[in-house]
């Protein structure tokens, strides 16, 4: 079994090759390592505000925390609300 995720929202999406599907639009997973947090659109474009968050690891659409004393939570609400924001302008988010 795989991890368990707490999703917030879903979108929908289609690639030019014709694939389509559906999925969190942002989303936390409790690990055994440390906490993983979503955001769909990916962290490439948050330098600015990943600056200012605290300790984490980064993969392309998850961020990983030790601990949420590790990081700022008002940049962390920052992060994940410009990362919907984002999301938005590609695929409509629908909030559940």
């Amino acid at each position: 079994m795989g991890p368990t995720i707490i999703g917030f929202g879903r979108y929908s999406y289609a690639y030019d090759s014709g694939r389509t599907g559906d999925t969190l639009a942002s989303g936390f997973s409790p690990r055994k390592a440390n906490l993983s947090i979503y955001i769909m659109p990916g962290y490439q474009d948050y330098d600015e505000i990943l600056s200012r968050l605290g300790k984490y690891k980064i993969a392309k659409s998850c961020l990983y925390v030790n601990k949420l004393a590790d990081v700022d939570m008002t940049v962390l609400e920052e992060l994940i609300r410009l990362g919907l924001k984002d999301l938005d302008k590609l695929w409509p988010v629908h909030p559940e």
